[in-house]
């Protein structure tokens, strides 16, 4: 699995970072994160620095952190899509609990909220085992 951060950026840094932060806004939207969710999953910890990325989201500078990070959320959000195409079934699948082993009850999103990247790849690959990618 590729995910951005492993792949050569384009020059232009600004178009990059506006349209993965406008994609992964309207995810946060769809998924309907509150400002700590969204800031979980995008690995900030400052409040300014998330709602300028929100204001002006090409004046953001993504390390390859925060690329990975959306890596697997956008491809969270396809798979789901896939799965689940009924929009809000699939926008919904995150908040529902799961009993599948590496959630143990918990929601997609509790686990993903966990903070650490290797939780987006778990999530990321399950749902992509359930496509048959995996």
């Amino acid at each position: 699995m590729l995910s951005i951060a492993q792949t050569q950026l384009p020059a232009d840094s600004a178009t990059v970072a506006g349209a993965a932060l406008r994609t992964f806004f309207n995810i946060a939207d769809a998924w309907r994160l509150n400002v700590e969710q969204a800031m979980v999953l995008l690995g900030l910890e400052s409040r300014s620095t998330y709602f300028k990325w929100k204001k002006s989201p090409e004046t953001a500078s993504l390390n390859a952190d925060k690329l990975e990070r959306l890596s697997y959320i956008f491809g969270i959000y396809k798979a789901l899509q896939i799965l689940l195409p009924k929009p809000e079934a699939a926008d919904g699948w995150v908040h529902q609990p799961n009993q599948a082993v590496l959630f143990s009850g918990q929601t997609a999103l509790q686990r993903m909220l966990s903070g650490r990247v290797a939780d987006l790849y778990v999530v990321r690959q399950y749902l992509d085992a359930q496509c048959g990618w995996a």
